[in-house]
């Protein structure tokens, strides 16, 4: 397969990625540092910590939501700093669902916050999974054209 057919895909992804409002301004931001830049690698660096990251901390609110008694500021703090990391790529739609969860950690709502664990964990792992078919995209594009980033 050529590259022009693999750059047309990763096109394609990346706008609706956009269009689902999965990633913001913030993420098109990174992909400017990395063009003007020319650091190849910088944005699949990014996304990549973000990712693990991400799963750490979600995993973290995980287990002490399950706890008997549960510790919402250290809930809370988990969350914030998801939030951050979100906004920092650009994650838009896992941002705005933080900011949500945030709410029920201030109400101390066991239930609340369950459920917006489980919003957030489905919509990391959309995201997470548009990224890791837009990072093999970009390997794909970069084995034709080693140029290219």
């Amino acid at each position: 397969m050529a590259a022009a057919p693999l750059r047309e895909q990763l096109s394609a992804l990346l706008s609706s990625m956009f269009s689902q409002g999965l990633v913001d301004e913030q993420f098109e931001q990174l992909q400017m540092l990395q063009d003007e830049g020319g650091t190849p690698g910088f944005v699949a660096e990014v996304v990549t910590l973000f990712c693990d990251d991400a799963e750490r901390i979600i995993a973290e609110i995980a287990t002490l939501l399950e706890q008997p008694i549960v510790s919402f500021d250290k809930v809370d703090a988990f969350v914030h700093q998801l939030k951050g990391s979100s906004a920092s790529v650009g994650a838009q739609k896992v941002k705005f669902t933080c900011m949500q969860f945030r709410q029920f950690c201030q109400e101390k709502s066991r239930d609340g916050c369950l459920m917006a664990l489980a919003v957030v964990r489905n919509e990391f792992y959309d995201l997470r999974n548009k990224f890791q078919t837009m990072l093999q995209l970009e390997q794909q594009i970069q084995a034709y054209d080693p140029k290219q980033q």
